[in-house]
């Protein structure tokens, strides 16, 4: 008999289990992602003052033209005369109203011969890197701090977790240009460096010179690079 209420009790305590498990896994994309939409399509409004959470208010649908659902915005280059010899045009829902509440973005990289995307992070995302030409290493870090890196050639593409640490470089020698989509509508960018160096109000320069070891002139010289960011 005793036998017999431990074995119930053994299976009650497994079945609990297993439906704690199966509930977690469906929840899953909800706490990884987006929050799914509840209707077709919601156009931004970007005009809105309303108070909003996640994602903008809906245009009317009165007023939603197939033109909502076409952007063009990735077809000229970005410039890359800049220090970093990258530029970026953007594709999320502040350029591409339709993509409201679908949860995606995608962004348009030019990459000049030698040119980067410096260390940064999307808090709200992973990202799918897809090259359209050139030869670019993109490269991720993971929270044990082991770099993951690779070569990516024309028609080749790579993934960067969610939340990650991650950087490209142009390695070839010509320009290149890589499609980077991602599962955001508003993915959130914090690049490392501008972070750290340029930000406002300035992190002091001690704190800083005690985290990376090395003497606060050299804190102060890497700051003024970044003084008009």
């Amino acid at each position: 008999m005793a036998a017999a209420k431990l074995s119930m009790k053994t299976a009650s305590s497994f079945f609990l289990v297993l439906y704690s498990t199966i509930i977690l896994f469906f929840a899953l994309p909800c706490l990884s992602s987006d929050p799914d939409p509840l209707q077709d399509f919601c156009v931004a409004d970007l005009n809105s003052t309303i108070t909003f959470v996640n994602g903008y208010p809906c245009k009317p649908e009165s007023q939603v033209t197939s033109s909502d659902f076409v952007f063009s915005g990735l077809v000229e280059e970005a410039s890359t005369n800049n220090p970093e010899g990258a530029g970026a045009r953007f594709g999320n829902v502040k350029f591409f109203p339709g993509i409201n509440t679908l949860g995606i973005s995608v962004s348009r990289i030019d990459l000049a011969p030698g040119g980067i995307v410096p260390a940064h992070i999307h808090p709200r995302a992973s990202e799918i890197n897809f090259s359209v030409k050139g030869e670019v290493n993109f490269g991720f870090l993971s929270t044990k701090n082991v770099l993951y890196s690779g070569v990516l050639k024309a028609g080749m593409m790579s993934v960067v977790p969610r939340g990650l640490v991650h950087y490209a470089k142009n390695v070839g020698g010509e320009k290149a240009v890589v499609l980077a989509i991602l599962n955001s509508q508003p993915p959130g960018t914090a690049f490392i460096p501008s972070n750290i160096f340029g930000s406002k109000p300035t992190i002091p320069i001690d704190i800083l010179a005690k985290n990376f070891r090395v003497d606060e002139t050299v804190i102060a010289n890497i700051k003024s690079k970044f003084a008009n960011i």
